[in-house]
């Protein structure tokens, strides 16, 4: 059985949820999930300019967690740019 999953702390409520390439229908398109927690990483560090440490302390978590959810953020957009996908943020 699993470790249950942690509430971390999100600020980012986002009202667009949906992101594709121009010119391609939906139907067409694979599409990448993106977690709340990662768009929040994301934010924290580029948006807001923190660092490691003082992101993870406003996401309640350990330094180490928030760069696994930043990397694996980075992965998803990369791939959904890089393969023309569209991104899907769920929560």
């Amino acid at each position: 059985m699993p470790r249950p999953r942690l509430c971390r702390k999100t600020e980012f409520n986002p009202e667009v949820t949906y992101f594709k390439p121009q010119g391609i229908p939906m139907r067409d398109l694979e599409v990448i999930e993106l977690t709340i927690e990662e768009m929040e990483s994301y934010r924290l560090r580029h948006l807001d300019n923190l660092d490691q440490k003082e992101a993870a302390l406003k996401m309640h978590t350990s330094p180490s967690t928030y760069q696994r959810i930043l990397y694996s953020a980075y992965e998803k957009i990369a791939k959904a740019l890089i393969g023309g996908k569209a991104i899907k943020i769920v929560k």
